[in-house]
């Protein structure tokens, strides 16, 4: 960027080109008040609170541009009366109260008022234009509404969902849910942006004013000092040592795989408000419904807070080392029978990187067996082994910064708005400044209604619809042919297939117009900068890794991966610590940082670091583990944060699976359905009790650190390994979390250079890390790929059927997927005011079908699949196209689930949720 000199009140300053004046006053030191004004949103103009003289004219200084050489005067009697003139008048039409000490939310106009000297008296209004309750986390004072508009910019320009506006005339000019009923029946999706930008109080979240030290921690008003920040580097954590004990602590959010930096506000230990860090490397001062107000879980009534034993039939209360002594006892009767091999571990995606590596260690040193595995089995193991064939590492290819640059976004089988509202954010606003918009997905999901093209393949079909989009990119000469002579390999192999893929023929299998798939590819193959994200549409298939794949094709073709002309592609991850938990190593044929069980290096690597030899025979996959359990293979299955009979397919099965086991040890906050099969239920701490980092979707680790303590009796999954295996008589060393971090980087070259003291210092970095001296790796293989040869591996899968088809029997093809005020199973977002959002699980179904089988919104509805049932609600929708019918799995009590047959990608066992064939029954199951 050009820079540009100017003056500020003598001064002389540099600024970039196209900063405003209000910017160049900061540059010089100068705080100007602009009660209209956020540096996130574009400059209003309109409350004229940040008025300045330059070269000679009175101007609003956020929204006049600098020039080079302006000389810029702030100061001066004239100009103070005339911005204190602009605040009275602002003032004047509030009621008394606006400017109240005690007043949550209002800082920045009492602020400027004490700087301008404008007394509580100047606030003349006499109210009366009421409050909006209606929402559980966003509440609007009317009467505090000084329609500067920052709430409304924030909405659309931010977060993009454009749910509220300003409504009435001049003085009675108040912001409005846009619908004009009630807040909690407008479009607002809870993401905090507008509570966050407002100036005046009107608009406050739950906890506000004690958060800030307004109110005492009874309620009474109290202290208003400032609670501090916590920031990336030191401790995390800032307190204020007079009055109640307030603290902020800067952590990483524990619920999607985006990696929202957050800062925990907590009064004496109880978390009062989450707010988006303003310097979040990903989220960038934004958040959503669950990472910022999804927090009440913690106290909820239903924690596990002892230990519990199954005697009698019964689980019962018992003391930690009474239940650690029977996990232990358990374990050595399983080897002792079955060999090592009769144990198994399920990791979790919800643990933080230091625990995952412990449990994959003790299962490795401890245990002596490889059957460690973690719920991206579920949902992107497909991905992990898709990207590595295709270009060598088990990750996306470059940073989401890049996406900012991108000038095409396909965005295929995710739905970013609902799953992921941070990054679905981001990308509806690259889309709104011009990238153009490809989305591939059955429904119309978010993020479709603003394409320029939607591709809505038929479930299962998606091989078929990449091929199509690559054929076109061969046909139209719209591939990079320097690049696929000197960087990949498999052209020729390729080439052969896609001349049986034109677009009429990809039209019959998937159902998607063959101008359409030409448009697309048109719009992607010409693109400078195109840009692929992909969700679990790609991956929860038969023949998921394929899905992959072919749709790496399409970075590869364009030479768009390693050569700085594009984003390349990456997966969405679906949970916070997904993308972690594999590069642990809790995995069955992976070691640490990719290191594969079938190479002696490897296992000779963790073998030296850990004292042990690592046994050379991969261990079972999940749907390994149930299997061998009903089949009494498996005598010992510890289970760390999973619903494994609310989230795994086919669920009655997994129910089976844990009945017959012998001994099954279940680390869980609340008595899920897993939980009560359980043998042993161990009380987990939370992720905002917990220490460690998490690796987000585009390979950052990023520290988590304890906000608040966890409830007396409650242990961390990290403790908990180490009290068993002390039980067990061995020392897996590793006293900290951060020295298994250490630990790992020992054993793991990609994350040589990553420590909790280097994340504490810089806030975030990528792997591949091999030197604590340099940099993380943001955009992979600028100089070669990581597969034997260096080269990007086309690959040329043929189209093969998904698993199920419907028939006259079955006659609708079910999708699960997610809903935006929710979680997985729900298991935390359940035990918040998010349950006021959205109370039930529903089937959406498309009017014609509706209509077909006589259900209208609301009713209760059967639906059967060839394995289970499940009881939800009915609610018509266009989304969803006929024949086609979605919900969620939020909620165990409907069974979802059990509709989900347990096949599986061929490659990586991950199942398919997206293809199953149901029908529809009036009202709810029968006994």
């Amino acid at each position: 960027m050009t820079r540009i000199r100017m003056e500020v009140d003598g001064t002389a300053v540099t600024v970039e080109e196209g900063a405003s004046l209000l910017a160049a006053a900061r540059a010089a030191g100068i705080g100007l008040p602009a009660l209209c004004h956020d540096d996130r949103l574009t400059p209003a103009g309109s409350c004229r609170t940040c008025l300045v003289r330059a070269d000679g004219r009175t101007v609003a200084a956020c929204v006049t541009p600098a020039a080079a050489g302006t000389r810029v005067e702030t100061g001066g009697e004239e100009l103070l009366g005339l911005r204190r003139d602009a605040v009275e008048l602002i003032v004047s039409a509030l009621p008394p109260r606006a400017l109240s000490p005690g007043l949550p939310g209002g800082q920045e106009l009492a602020r400027v008022c004490g700087e301008l000297g404008i007394g509580p008296g100047a606030a003349r209004g006499a109210g009366g234009r009421g409050r909006d309750d209606s929402h559980p986390y966003v509440h609007l004072d009317r009467d505090l509404c000084i329609a500067c508009g920052r709430c409304v910019r924030m909405c659309a320009e931010v977060q993009g969902t454009f749910a509220i506006t300003m409504s009435g005339r001049g003085a009675e000019t108040v912001v409005a849910p846009g619908t004009g009923d009630a807040w909690a029946d407008s479009d607002c999706v809870a993401c905090g942006g507008c509570v966050d930008t407002c100036p005046s109080g009107a608009l406050t979240e739950p906890g506000q004013a004690l958060a800030a030290g307004l109110l005492t921690a009874t309620g009474d008003a109290g202290d208003a000092g400032d609670a501090g920040t916590g920031q990336a580097g030191g401790t995390g954590q800032s307190a204020v040592p007079a009055g109640p004990r307030r603290t902020v602590t800067r952590t990483t959010c524990g619920y999607c795989g985006v990696g929202c930096a957050l800062d925990v506000h907590a009064v004496d230990g109880r978390v009062t408000v989450v707010s988006p860090a303003p310097d979040g490397p990903v989220n960038r001062g934004h958040a959503c419904a669950k990472g910022r107000f999804a927090h009440g879980f913690l106290t909820s009534p239903e924690r596990i807070v002892r230990p519990l034993l199954r005697r009698g039939g019964r689980l019962e209360p018992a003391g930690w080392d009474e239940a650690v002594e029977h996990v232990a006892r358990g374990l050595r009767e399983a080897v002792r029978g079955g060999g090592p091999d009769s144990v198994a571990a399920i990791s979790s995606a919800r643990a933080t990187n230091e625990e995952n590596y412990l449990l994959q260690k003790f299962m490795r040193v401890a245990i002596g067996t490889n059957n460690v595995d973690n719920c991206s089995r579920l949902c992107h193991a497909p991905s992990a082994a898709g990207l590595t064939a295709s270009f060598g590492l088990p990750g996306g290819t470059d940073s989401f910064d890049d996406v900012e640059r991108a000038d095409c976004l396909l965005v295929v089988g995710a739905n970013p708005v609902e799953a992921h509202p941070v990054v679905g954010a981001r990308l509806l606003q690259r889309a709104l400044r011009g990238a153009r918009l490809v989305v591939a997905d059955p429904r119309r999901v978010g993020l479709a209604r603003h394409a320029d093209v939607h591709l809505r393949p038929r479930p299962g079909t998606n091989v078929a619809l990449f091929h199509g989009l690559a054929h076109v990119l061969g046909a139209e000469g719209l591939v990079d042919g320097d690049f696929l002579r000197h960087r990949a390999s498999g052209v020729e192999e390729l080439t052969a297939l896609l001349a049986d893929h034109p677009p009429d023929r990809v039209e019959g299998i998937t159902g998607v117009p063959a101008g359409d798939v030409v448009r697309a590819a048109r719009l992607y193959g010409t693109a400078e900068r195109p840009a692929i994200l992909y969700g679990l549409g790609v991956t929860e298939h038969l023949h998921g890794t394929d899905g992959v794949r072919s749709l790496a094709n399409l970075a590869i073709l364009r030479g768009a991966v390693g050569t700085g002309r594009g984003f390349g592609i990456s997966p969405l991850r679906g949970q916070n610590n997904v993308q972690g938990a594999s590069d642990m190593g809790a995995l069955p044929d992976a070691l640490p940082g990719s290191g594969r069980i079938a190479d002696p290096a490897a296992r000779r690597r963790a073998g030296r670091v850990w004292g042990a030899e690592v046994p050379d025979r991969p261990g079972l996959r999940i749907p390994q583990m149930f299997a061998a359990a009903r089949e009494g293979r498996l005598r010992a299955l510890w289970v760390v944060g999973e619903d494994v009979c609310a989230t795994d397919p086919d669920s009655s099965r997994v129910a089976e699976a844990l009945d017959a086991c012998p001994l099954v040890v279940c680390s869980e906050l609340f008595l899920s359905e897993t939980a009560r099969r359980a043998d042993v239920v161990l009380p987990a701490a939370a992720w905002p009790e917990k220490d460690g980092t998490f690796v987000n979707f585009d390979r950052r680790f990023q520290r988590v650190r304890p906000a608040v303590a966890a409830p007396p009796g409650v242990r961390s999954d990290f403790d908990a390994v180490h009290a068993v295996a002390a039980a067990l008589g061995t020392d897996l060393g590793c006293p900290s979390p951060a020295a298994a971090l250490d630990e790992c980087a020992r054993v793991a070259p990609l994350f040589a250079g990553i420590s909790h003291g280097r994340l504490d210092r810089e806030g975030a970095v990528h792997w591949p890390c091999p030197d604590p001296g340099r940099p993380g790796t943001a955009a992979l293989y600028r100089e070669r790929f990581a597969t034997p040869d260096g080269l990007a591996r086309l690959a040329a899968p043929p189209y093969l059927p998904p698993g199920e088809e419907p028939d006259d029997e079955y006659p609708l093809l079910l999708v699960t997927g997610r809903r935006w005020p929710h979680y997985n199973s729900g298991s935390m977002t359940r035990r918040t005011d998010n349950l006021r959002i959205e109370d039930a699980e529903r089937l959406d179904l498309h009017p014609d079908d509706a209509a077909r089988l006589g259900l209208r919104d609301g009713d209760p509805l059967t639906v059967e699949s060839r394995r289970g049932r499940a009881a939800l609600t009915a609610r018509t929708s266009g989304d969803v196209p006929p024949g086609q019918v979605f919900c969620a799995f939020h909620f165990p009590s409907g069974g979802v689930n059990n509709l989900v047959s347990d096949r599986g990608d061929t490659v990586t066992s991950c199942p398919e949720y997206k293809v199953v064939a149901v029908r529809l029954r009036p009202g709810r199951p029968g006994p």
